[in-house]
Order: C-alpha cells, then structure tokens, then sequence
C-alpha cells in the first residue's frame, strides 16, 4: 500500500504545477493534503478512482486539509472534537478495518515563537485525540508537523535554534506523541540518513542549495513498525515549497 502525504501550499496552485502529473506517475492508494486553502468545489479535479474528503478553515483560503482515496473507508470524521482546535480545518480521519489513517496540518508557532503556548495546548490535544484512537486499532499519522525534531532533520540547527519549528517546547512535545507509542518512519528506515529534507524557505535559494527542514511525516503506531517496507522523500516533485512524502506499508 503506498500513503502519500503532500503540503501543496494551495492546491489550487498546485494543480497548475503538475500535481496531476505527480499523481499519476506515482499512484498512491491514499494521497493525503495540507495547507489546501480552499473549499471541495473551487477547481475542477477529476479523479474518479478517488473518493474525497475536505476540511476547509472558517476563514476563506486559510489553512484546510483534504484526502483523496481509492480505499474506501467505513467512517471518517474532522477535527478533534476540541471547539478551540476545531476551527482551522486542521484533521481529518478515516477509519479503516486494520487502522486509523489521521491526516494532520499542525498549527505553525510564527515569528518570535508569538503563538506558542495554542501550539503546547494543541500537541497535548491531538496527542490525547490519537491515544484513544490508538486503544482501538493502529493508527497511521501523516501531515506536516511544523516541527523538526532531531539536529539532522534540518539544514542549521544551531542558527535555528528556539525559532518556530525547532523549538524545546515543539520538539519535546514531538519527542512526548513518540514516547506515547508512535514511529517516525522515516528514522525507522533511515535511522542516520542525512540533508533529506522536506520544506525550504522560499528565500536564499534554500532549495538549490538544499537549506530545507524534514518537517513531514508518517508515524504509525509502534506496534505495526515491522509493517513498514519504506519511506520515499520525493525531493525532485517542486509544485509547493514542500515536496510529497510517501510511506510504502503492508497492513
């Protein structure tokens, strides 16, 4: 089974800049967005192999999520049922009969770490959102994270330090959801792989110079890990200042 996850910094965008294309030769089972910033309905996406499933932020081209799927799902629902968390369009789950496939666009902390303390109230309620969902069935989580968690996921950690992304507080609330019972499966594969990133900033010509971060994941519940078969970064895919992430998994 291939699981793609991709922030498409719009999609309406990407799909100018051969997201159709990336679909298509890629051919995952389940392809998973963040950062959509609009609503199901703004652009034509013929996909009809794929069953859709949007959540779209109260404010109009903010934010959203969205997961195209050839797996049907026997439920789905949005959010975390947290009204303050519940307005940004930030989850969506499916419910599968072996797992939970949690799509999730992590609020980022801005400049100057301004909104830091919503980021610890939000990490501690999707933490306790996918620990219940847990105590059911494995659950697979994807998304952009907004945070770097080790010094090898991001170009300069040293310069970065304590800016948004790579922050004590966000990369020990990261390092809390894996003690809890998740795997990052990039490191599962690719325990000591270095300058494989996922984002780079727009400015400095950070992406011809690989200057970027590994901000997005797949963690799945530590009890399916030896399902993982691997993890492909697909830095050459350049429609989004992220590129797409895909985990190859037998469940």
């Amino acid at each position: 089974m291939i699981l793609t996850s991709w922030n498409v910094n719009g999609l309406r965008a990407a799909l100018k800049k051969g997201f159709m294309d990336f679909l298509n030769e890629n051919n995952p089972d389940i392809i998973a967005m963040q950062e959509t910033k609009m609503e199901q309905g703004q652009a034509v996406i013929d996909l009809p192999n794929f069953e859709e499933f949007w959540n779209s932020a109260d404010k109009k081209g903010y934010s959203g999520t969205a997961i195209f799927t050839k797996l049907k799902p026997i439920n789905k629902s949005l959010d975390l049922g947290v009204e303050e968390h519940d307005k940004e369009g930030r989850v969506i789950t499916l419910e599968y009969e072996n797992f939970f496939f949690v799509n999730v666009y992590t609020p980022n902390s801005k400049d100057k770490l301004s909104r830091i303390d919503y980021r610890v109230e939000w990490e501690n309620a999707f933490r306790n959102y996918v620990l219940k969902l847990d105590s059911i069935k494995p659950v697979i989580i994807c998304g952009d994270l907004n945070v770097a968690h080790t010094e090898i996921d991001l170009k300069n950690p040293k310069a970065n330090r304590n800016n948004a992304g790579f922050s004590d507080q966000e990369r020990d609330k990261f390092t809390e959801l894996l003690e809890s019972g998740f795997v990052d499966s990039f490191r599962y594969v690719y325990p000591d792989a270095i300058e494989k990133y996922t984002w780079w900033s727009y400015r400095f010509n950070a992406r011809t110079n690989n200057a970027g971060w590994r901000i997005d994941y797949f963690l799945v519940s530590a009890r399916i890990k030896d399902s993982i078969k691997d993890f492909i970064i697909h830095d050459n895919v350049v429609g989004s200042d992220h590129c797409p992430v895909s985990l190859i998994i037998d469940i």
